[in-house]
C-alpha cells in the first residue's frame, strides 16, 4: 500500500498506519437522528412481517411458533439493550465487528463482522426473492425471468443508497412509515374475520396434539422463522458515524424499535393466521401471506393495487438493509480486515459506493447460484435462503453477547452513557438461545443443504483472513480504540 508506510506491532499484530489522505477517500457523513435511526431499525425488519414468518408455523403448528416466538422475543430483548450499551461506549460504523474486535482482539472482531457481512448480504437476498414473487404475482410475469426482478430490484435501491446518506434517510423513513400504515390497515380489516379456531386447523401428526402438532421438534425448526420478525434491528450500530447524537440516539432508535416490532409481530401472527384458510394454508402453502390476507379482508377485486401497496414492506427492509452491508464491507475494508479498495466512499456523496455494489453483486449470486440449482422452484427456496441469513445473524448475536460479558468484566471504566437494564444475564440468556438455534439449525433436511452451504462460505472466510487478511490490517478508529483501551489497561495492572 503506497500510502501507508509506517507500521505498528501491537497485540501480536502488525498495523499499517495510514496517512491522511487514506482516511479522506474513507470518509462518511453525520446526518442521523432519532427517528431515521428507528426507522433504520424498523424499516430493515418490516418485510419479516409480509414474508417469510408464517413458514414457521408450518413447521411448528401456531402453538410451537408462539412459543419459538417468545423464545426470540427474548433474545432480542438482551440482544438489543446489550448493543445499544455497547455502541454509546464504542461510537464506530464497524458496529459488531468493533464490539467483538475490543473485547476479544482482531479474530474475535474479524468472526463477528464476517458472520454479520453473510448476515446481511443474504437477507437482502431473502428479501429481494420475496418482493419479486410479490412482483411476479402482480404482473404475471413468466417464473423464468424471476433474475430479471433480482437484478432490477439491486440496481434500483443500490443506485438510492449511492445518491447519499440525506436521499437514503429520508426514502427510509417514508418508506417504513408506508408498511407500517399498511400493516394497520390489515390488522383493523382482519379483526372481523378473524377466528380462533383457524390458528388450530393444522393436523396434528401422531403422538402430538392441535397445540403443538409437530411436537417440541417442530419448535426448534421454526425459531430461524420467528427470527426473521427481528433480524436486522440489530445495524443500527453501523450508523454510529453518521448519528449526529448517538449517545441519545442511539438507544431510543434500538429500544423504541424493538417495541415497534414486538407489537407488529404478536399482531400479524394472530391476525394473519387466523383468516381464511389459517394455519393450514398460511403455514405453507404461500409465500405472501399479508397479501393473501388483504385480499380475504379488504375486499378489493384488484390483486395488483394490493400487491404493489404490500410491497412496500418488503421494499423497505431491502432497501435498509443494503444500507447495512455497505456499512458493514466499507468497515472492514477500512481496517483492512477485507480489501482496503472496498472502503472507498464518493468523493461528493460520502457514501461506501465500492462496497454497496460488492454486496450486491454478491448477494444476486446467490440467488443465481440457488437459481441454477433448482430453476423451478421447489417450494423451499424462500426458506432456504432464510435459514442462510439466520446462520451468520445467530453467530454475530452469540459473539456479540461474548462481547458484551468481557467488556463489563475486563473493561469497567470504559465510559457508558447508556446500561443495559438486564446486563450480563440478559446477554447470557440471549448468548444461550442463539447457539441453540445455530445447532438447529443443521437439523431440518428440507434446509440443511443451504445451511452447509453457508457454513462452508464462512469457513472460507476464515481462511482468507489467517492465511491473508491479518497482515494487511491498518490503524483505523476501532482498531485505536481497542488498542488504547488494552494498552491503558495493562499498565494501570
Amino acid at each position: 500500500m503506497a500510502e501507508q508506510e509506517n507500521k505498528k506491532i501491537a497485540g501480536g499484530v502488525e498495523y499499517h498506519i495510514a496517512d491522511q489522505q487514506y482516511f479522506e477517500k474513507r470518509h462518511l457523513k453525520k446526518y442521523a437522528g432519532v427517528w431515521s435511526l428507528w426507522a433504520l431499525g424498523v424499516g430493515a425488519v418490516i418485510s419479516g412481517d409480509f414474508s417469510g414468518w408464517n413458514l414457521g408455523v408450518g413447521q411448528a403448528g401456531f402453538g410451537g411458533f408462539l412459543i419459538a416466538l417468545a423464545l426470540i422475543t427474548i433474545m432480542y430483548i438482551g440482544l438489543c439493550y446489550s448493543i445499544a450499551e455497547m455502541s454509546t461506549a464504542l461510537p464506530h460504523t464497524g458496529g459488531a465487528y468493533s464490539f467483538g474486535r475490543t473485547a476479544m482482539g482482531p479474530w474475535g472482531g474479524y468472526v463477528t463482522g464476517l458472520a454479520e457481512n453473510m448476515e446481511y448480504v443474504i437477507t437482502t437476498a431473502v428479501v429481494c426473492y420475496f418482493a419479486a414473487a410479490y412482483l411476479q404475482n402482480i404482473f404475471e410475469t413468466d417464473s423464468a425471468i424471476q433474475p430479471v426482478w433480482w437484478l432490477g430490484l439491486y440496481v434500483v435501491f443500490v443506485g438510492l443508497n449511492i445518491l447519499g446518506v440525506e436521499a437514503s434517510f429520508k426514502f427510509i423513513v417514508f418508506i417504513t412509515v408506508l408498511a407500517l400504515l399498511i400493516l394497520l390497515t390489515f390488522f383493523v380489516s382482519a379483526v372481523t374475520h378473524f377466528s380462533w379456531d383457524l390458528l388450530w386447523n393444522i393436523e396434528p401428526e401422531p403422538g402430538n396434539s392441535i397445540w403443538l402438532p409437530k411436537g417440541w421438534a417442530g419448535v426448534g425448526t421454526a425459531l430461524p422463522f420467528a427470527i426473521w420478525l427481528y433480524l436486522a434491528i440489530e445495524q443500527l450500530p453501523l450508523a454510529a458515524e453518521e448519528s449526529t447524537d448517538i449517545s441519545r440516539d442511539m438507544p431510543r432508535g434500538l429500544i423504541w424499535g424493538l417495541v415497534t416490532l414486538m407489537i407488529t409481530g404478536l399482531l400479524v401472527t394472530f391476525l394473519n393466521i387466523g383468516i381464511g384458510g389459517g394455519a393450514a394454508y398460511f403455514g405453507s402453502e404461500t409465500e405472501e401471506p399479508l397479501l393473501d390476507g388483504l385480499k380475504l379482508t379488504v375486499g378489493l377485486s384488484s390483486a395488483k393495487i394490493l400487491g404493489l401497496v404490500a410491497v412496500a414492506g418488503l421494499i423497505a427492509s431491502f432497501h435498509a438493509i443494503i444500507y447495512a452491508f455497505g456499512r458493514n464491507i466499507y468497515s472492514l475494508g477500512r481496517a483492512g480486515y477485507f480489501p482496503h479498495w472496498l472502503s472507498i466512499t464518493h468523493s461528493q456523496r460520502k457514501t461506501p459506493f465500492v462496497a454497496l455494489i460488492a454486496g450486491a453483486v454478491l448477494g444476486f449470486s446467490v440467488l443465481m447460484a440457488l437459481y441454477f440449482v433448482d430453476p423451478n422452484g421447489s417450494g423451499t427456496f424462500g426458506g432456504i435462503i432464510l435459514n442462510m441469513a439466520v446462520f451468520g445473524a445467530v453467530i454475530a448475536y452469540a459473539m456479540q453477547m461474548v462481547a458484551y460479558i468481557i467488556l463489563n468484566i475486563r473493561y469497567p471504566q470504559i465510559r457508558r452513557p447508556y446500561v443495559s437494564p438486564v446486563g450480563n444475564v440478559g446477554a447470557g440468556i440471549s448468548f444461550v438461545i442463539s447457539v441453540i438455534t445455530l445447532i438447529l439449525l443443521f437439523q431440518n433436511p428440507d434446509f440443511r443443504l443451504g445451511v452447509i452451504g453457508v457454513a462452508a462460505w464462512f469457513v472460507c472466510g476464515l481462511l482468507y483472513f489467517g492465511l491473508y487478511g491479518r497482515k494487511t490490517l491498518v490503524y483505523s478508529p476501532e482498531e485505536e480504540f481497542a488498542i488504547n483501551l488494552l494498552e491503558d489497561q495493562q499498565s494501570t495492572d
